[in-house]
């Protein structure tokens, strides 16, 4: 996958979220760590708290899901506030797809692809070549 040059690279897993942007041109990617952002985790998934049962998720999976509503918070944001114009995703398959369910418009818009791959706690050369191989 090209990367847009400025794009921003967000990894994400339930967790963690670490941001980059692209500072090479498209073919040459080069990513740069961006400055920690603070997710607000406390929002609590649609359904509420359960007790753990077999029917409902374990406290654990509703603690990751309320850093993933968190996560896509806070992107819905950014690009609406228009400090992210071009984004890529790259999330755990289970993650990406909760925070596919709160992308904005906006945010569908800007972005350029998803990868779903667990890559937070790789190195900037592992994503690179993730994103080069896309």
């Amino acid at each position: 996958m090209d990367l847009p040059q400025n794009a921003v690279v967000a990894v994400a897993d339930g967790k963690k979220l670490v941001l980059f942007k692209n500072e090479g041109q498209a073919s040459d990617i080069q990513l740069k760590a961006l400055p920690d952002a603070e997710v607000d985790d406390s929002k609590i998934p649609s359904g509420g708290r359960h007790s753990s049962s077999a029917a409902n998720p374990s406290d654990g999976q509703q603690d990751e899901d309320g850093f993933t509503a968190g996560v896509v918070d806070l992107l819905n944001k950014r690009v609406l506030d228009g400090k992210i114009k071009k984004l890529v995703i790259i999330a755990a398959p289970r993650t990406l797809g909760e925070l596919r369910k709160g992308y904005h418009k906006a945010l569908s818009d800007a972005l350029v692809g998803e990868l779903d791959k667990d890559l937070t706690g790789h190195s900037i050369q592992d994503i690179e070549k993730a994103i080069a191989a896309a």
